[in-house]
Order: structure tokens, then C-alpha cells, then sequence
């Protein structure tokens, strides 16, 4: 079985093996298929608060003391410039990809830091495969760039709706891995995040909506027809976490019931990985090292 890329290893035993214990399974290389029993989300409580370090005020202590963390490191990944990191932010409505992005990336300089929303495919971007619109919003040297849903929208709308066929359904899987192995043996790091919640919090999110006026235009009458779909997404994501969790791409789950709770654990995930990168500042141009502004 193939490693994990080191950067995907906290160097801290303890929070490695905290990391391990939310990702889903061993990764897996090309062809390879998993041992034993599949994955499945049912395994993690949506609930639990692996990364929590006491009680909520604790937590949301910690998460405003990382972000102030990973904004200095996002202008020291900014200056190096020899990579490039993709963040990708999937889950259902309501899990928490905007909460996320404000919670976790905010206190980052907007020169650096993107922010990309997915909605359904444009009359433009159906006309080319399903990865075009896709790529051209990757980061390029020095950036961070952050998916709110992403290109495994595609293998879940049209797999839960039957628009396409399972024979389809696994070489868009196929695709997918190969897509991110290119991106990853160009300098890109990609780094994962499900957000888990239940069907109970979501239903509870989803009312929230409907009770306050200022959040009503987060609301559609289409968020209700997805969540009849609700076993047959969870489905969907079984295979594809099972499919597509590589040493070049791994998957992290992220219970999510606790908004301050999912920021933490991504936070504190993201932080690892950016130190883990030994980034350091360009040289300068010696001939400046005497030069004095008159």
C-alpha cells in the first residue's frame, strides 16, 4: 500500500493518529481496491469533537489564535512561491463551507487567498468536459485557493439522478484521480476536507434559515428536495471517499455537528500542513544588503 505524502502526516505522533483516525481508511493507489470492509460515513459521529481542547469558549480561543497563525503563514507560503495549495471544502447543505472559509481563511490577505464557489455548470461549461471550468480556477504559484463544493459535485448529482451510467460513474472516479495526481506532480498540494453532519443538524440549520429574515436567501425549496435524497447522497459519498482517498489527494472527515469544533480541526490541519512545507522567504539581492534609502 502506497504512503501518504508527508505533508498529509502531522509530525506530532498523537495528532497523527487523531488525523488517521477521521480519514477513510488506508489510501489507495491507481487500480488498487480496498481490504475488508468499505468505508462509509456511518463509522464517524457526526457529533464527536476530536480536536476539541476543553469547552467551547476554549475551542473558539484556539481557532482565533490559529488564524492569526495561518495568516502569517499564508504570507510566508505567498512569498516563497514554490507551491501551490487547493482546499477543497465538500459537504451537504448546510454543513458549514461558508462558516468554514470565514472562520478559518478570513484573517488571510485577499492577495494570496481565493475563494471559489461551484454552482451547476453553465450552458458554456457543459459544451467541454466536466473537469474544463474546473481547472481554470486551480491556484497558480504562491496561492491558496479554496473550493466551497468542487468537481466531486460530479460524481454525486448526476450519480444520484441517474443522468448518468455507473460505467460513467467510475471513469469520472478514474478522471478525478488522475486529474489530482497531475495537479499534485505540478506543485500543487490538495488537501481534502468532508464536512460531516447529521440529518438532524441539518434539519435544524435548514429551519434556522426560514426563521431569520436575513437568511432567507441562503434558503431554496431545492435544499428540501435534496434531503429526501439524503441516503442516496450519503451513498455517493461512500464511493467516492472510498474511490478516491490517494497519497497524492487523502480525505479528512470533519464531524461538523460544532461549527467551532469544524473550524478548529481544519485549522489546526491546514497549520500542519503549511509548517510541514519549511517555507522560507526568497533571497534578497546581496548588492541591497549596504543600500541605504536617502
Amino acid at each position: 500500500m502506497p504512503d501518504t505524502a508527508p505533508h498529509f502526516v502531522a509530525r506530532d505522533k498523537a495528532l497523527a493518529q487523531r488525523w488517521a483516525d477521521w480519514q477513510p481508511g488506508p489510501v489507495r493507489g491507481p487500480g488498487q481496491s480496498g481490504k475488508g470492509k468499505p468505508f462509509t460515513l456511518e463509522d464517524l459521529d457526526p457529533g464527536d469533537k476530536p480536536f476539541s481542547i476543553g469547552d467551547k469558549s476554549d475551542d473558539k480561543d484556539a481557532v482565533e489564535a490559529l488564524a492569526v497563525e495561518l495568516d502569517a503563514l499564508q504570507n510566508l507560503f505567498y512569498a516563497d512561491r514554490r507551491y501551490k495549495l487547493l482546499v477543497v471544502l465538500q459537504g451537504t447543505d448546510t454543513s458549514g463551507k461558508d462558516g468554514t472559509i470565514r472562520g478559518v481563511f478570513g484573517r488571510m490577505s485577499a492577495l494570496g487567498v481565493h475563494a471559489v464557489g461551484w454552482k451547476a455548470p453553465t450552458e458554456t461549461e457543459r459544451a467541454h468536459d466536466y473537469l474544463w471550468r474546473i481547472h481554470q480556477q486551480v491556484p497558480q504559484a504562491g496561492d491558496i485557493t479554496v473550493f466551497n463544493r468542487s468537481h466531486y459535485e460530479d460524481v454525486l448529482v448526476p450519480v444520484v439522478n441517474g443522468w448518468i451510467t455507473p460505467a460513467q460513474h467510475q471513469q469520472r472516479l478514474a478522471h478525478i484521480n488522475d486529474f489530482e495526481r497531475m495537479l499534485s506532480e505540478t506543485g500543487t498540494i490538495v488537501l481534502k476536507f468532508l464536512l460531516h453532519i447529521g440529518l438532524d443538524e441539518q434539519r435544524e440549520r435548514l429551519q434556522e434559515r426560514l426563521d431569520d429574515p436575513a437568511k432567507h436567501w441562503k434558503f431554496s425549496m431545492g435544499d428540501i428536495a435534496v434531503r429526501k435524497q439524503w441516503s442516496e447522497y450519503r451513498k455517493a459519498y461512500d464511493t467516492l471517499l472510498n474511490a478516491t482517498h490517494t497519497p497524492w489527494a487523502p480525505w479528512t472527515i470533519v464531524p461538523a455537528n460544532s461549527k467551532t469544533h469544524r473550524n478548529l480541526m481544519i485549522a489546526t490541519l491546514l497549520r500542519e500542513v503549511l509548517q510541514s512545507l519549511d517555507l522560507r522567504y526568497p533571497t534578497g539581492d546581496p548588492e541591497l544588503a549596504h543600500f541605504t534609502v536617502d
